[in-house]
């Protein structure tokens, strides 16, 4: 079995601390078994590391979500990459493809889950029964439905051709139609009559999926897919494929399942009522801090409520309400304020002007034994000034030893990059029309950068 662990989202839902760059599932506020903060994807890869799935899997990812999951899972993460986001339908596509390219046979089971399901180790033994599922009905594809809780108009239901058939046993069932978010006493209903939540899994043989891009005239090897990528519509995988299969099974998960997708249900699972630097007086019963700013928050007196501070933001609310925090956020700067990278974190301080004036001021943590690309921008120039930390920069060729005061000018067209020895702050002012976007990678490793770029030594 391969599994394909899809990672999306606008970053809107968990704004904020989540933004287009650094979705939910980034964000570092669960605990893991030694007490440490991790996020969603760093602990669903451990869980399936731990059932022995990881070897297996791969994520599927837009090219601007690789840097801040390398940094998270490591630089050997097998990530398959959309150069622009098109919805589920083309993410899968492209997966498909790249699986085929790469040797993987036509019978091989697939399973497509979340990046970021809050579930136990469990779930992915039912993941894994997929398989034979689709062995034993000879069904086009394979679900997993959770059982319901609670009648609830967030999550979609799949309903069985049996009433029955769902919520009794661990057989696996026929499906017999799909109800996406229906009101809450539709959903009541839907439960009667043995109807579950749909997880957002789903699997298939790999000869199902290429026979349907067949049919659809799309490439079938990875390279060219990826060149129509931008070409292909925007859909679902729902939509496009399962709710048009003829064959669907289905299985019922009876665990822990839950969508994080609120402050409301993510403050469900942070233990600490304070991450970051603030505090939270013991009459403040049920509120929650988080703060990523280097100023103290204090909350006194106020119960039930969720307090959020990042770069990009600020957000008080009661939890009751946290959800609505999506339809105010769409109306914010368009772009984020706070990037992690696989080389450290990014901080926008200021940005002023427009077109050839155009000034981004940023404040740059670079990691000890990373770099940054060598690159070099079309237009815009750079200057960068060494905060604390040593380091050593490369510009068009020359290797210079970076340390506290050092100023470094960096004109249109020169290539450059910084390697830091120690832990570094820098300040970064760029200038320029496209100031934080204008620029062109030549590589990226530093081993590279010493062996074909370097000129002449410190």
């Amino acid at each position: 079995m391969r599994l394909v662990l899809l990672s999306g989202g606008s970053g809107t839902r968990l704004w904020p601390l989540s933004n287009a760059t650094r979705s939910k599932q980034f964000l570092n506020v669960l605990q893991d078994p030694d007490g440490n903060l991790e996020s969603m994807v760093q602990r669903v890869w451990r869980q399936l590391g731990e059932i022995g799935l990881s070897r297996t899997a791969h994520i599927a990812s837009s090219k601007d979500q690789e840097d801040i999951l390398r940094q998270q899972l490591g630089p050997q993460v097998p990530l398959i990459l959309e150069p622009s986001r098109r919805d589920t339908f083309p993410a899968v596509a492209l997966a498909a493809a790249y699986l085929y390219s790469n040797g993987i046979g036509l019978d091989e089971t697939v399973a497509v889950l979340p990046v970021d399901p809050h579930v136990d180790s469990s779930f992915f033994h039912t993941v894994r029964r997929l398989e034979s599922v689709l062995e034993e009905t000879e069904a086009d594809i394979a679900l997993i439905g959770v059982e319901p809780g609670y009648p609830t108009e967030k999550y979609g239901y799949i309903v069985p051709a049996d009433s029955s058939a769902a919520t009794e046993g661990d057989n696996c069932w026929c499906v017999g139609h799909f109800r996406e978010k229906p009101p809450a006493h539709e959903a009541a209903a839907l439960i009667r009559d043995g109807a579950v939540w749909n997880s957002g899994v789903f699997a298939f043989r790999l000869g199902f999926m290429i026979e349907l891009l067949m049919e659809k005239g799309l490439p079938l090897q990875y390279d060219h897919l990826l060149r129509q990528y931008d070409k292909l519509t925007k859909t679902s995988f729902d939509y496009e494929v399962v709710e048009r299969a003829e064959r669907i099974a289905a299985l019922t998960y009876k665990g822990t399942w839950k969508d994080l997708g609120t402050w409301s249900t993510l403050t469900e699972e942070i233990e600490n009522n304070v991450i970051g630097n603030g505090y939270v007086s013991p009459d403040s019963h049920n509120s929650h801090l988080i703060n990523e700013l280097d100023i103290p928050i204090a909350l006194i007196g106020i119960e039930g409520a969720i307090v959020a501070a990042g770069a990009d933001g600020i957000i008080v609310a009661e939890k009751s309400s946290s959800h609505r925090i999506k339809e105010v956020s769409e109306g914010f700067s368009s772009y984020p304020r706070l990037e992690v990278r696989s080389w450290g974190v990014r901080r926008i301080v200021d940005r002023l002007g427009s077109g050839v004036q155009a000034t981004v001021t940023s404040r740059i943590s670079l990691a000890a034994a990373h770099n940054f690309s060598y690159h070099y921008h079309e237009i815009g120039m750079e200057v960068w000034t060494v905060i604390s930390g040593e380091g050593e920069a490369v510009i068009d060729g020359e290797l210079l030893a970076a340390r506290p005061g050092d100023v470094f000018v960096i004109p249109s067209g020169k290539p450059h990059s910084m390697r830091g020895i120690s832990d570094m702050e820098l300040i970064c002012v760029q200038r320029g029309e496209k100031p934080d976007s204008d620029e062109l990678r030549i590589c990226t490793s530093w081993s590279d950068i010493s062996t074909f770029y370097i000129k002449s030594a410190v």
